[in-house]
């Protein structure tokens, strides 16, 4: 059987609603991403944290989940870390997309089984959403943080550009543009929601 985890990478927030303090709202995001991977059946979940930020992963920790602390907020090391650990696949997702639907992280792992990387972009001018890979990770893949990351980029050092498949977007919530597509009748993000008001 394949042993698959998925790590929410604490990423910098530099955008909060207005009146919402802006430590109070990276948590709240974080807390709704990391609460969505803990039901999910065909992976397990893990945080990956840079050593500022272990205070914070600790705090949305569930039970028992795996922390990889990092040097730097970028995946290649997160996938060494679950390489080490006797993982075959990891996926590297952003901290930012509170309402992010399972299915949109079965379809990112979905491709590994031909590819050997397979991306989420994280909508309009905000990089990736997540990076997904068998492991160990491919000598080839360059190392970036999700913010900057695109497919484009991880197709220059590819032996062929098939090897980086594209799937299903889904936006982060990076700024007033993104928080307007938030919607109220989606289940999940509690944490956020409730700093909303509603």
């Amino acid at each position: 059987m394949v042993r698959r985890v998925v790590a929410v990478l604490l990423v910098p927030v530099e955008w909060s609603p207005p009146g919402v303090e802006l430590a109070a709202w990276r948590a709240a995001l974080a807390e709704d991403v990391v609460d969505l991977l803990a039901r999910l059946a065909q992976a397990e979940a893990a945080i990956a944290t840079t050593a500022a930020d272990r205070k914070l992963a600790e705090e949305i920790a569930w039970p028992g989940m795996r922390i990889y602390e990092v040097p730097a907020a970028t995946y290649l090391p997160v996938f060494a870390a679950a390489a080490a650990d006797g993982f075959d696949q990891a996926a590297v997702i952003a901290a930012d997309a509170a309402d992010l639907p399972g299915m949109i992280l079965g379809k990112l792992l979905q491709p590994l089984d031909s590819k050997a990387v397979a991306v989420a972009p994280g909508g309009p001018g905000n990089g990736l959403l997540g990076v997904a890979t068998s492991l160990p990770a491919p000598g080839w893949l360059a190392d970036q943080d999700l913010d900057s990351a695109s497919a484009q980029l991880l197709r220059r050092t590819a032996p062929q550009p098939g090897d980086v498949t594209s799937t299903a977007e889904w936006r982060r919530l990076r700024g007033p543009a993104e928080l307007a597509t938030l919607d109220p009748a989606l289940e999940g993000w509690e944490n956020t929601r409730a700093l909303l008001g509603g």
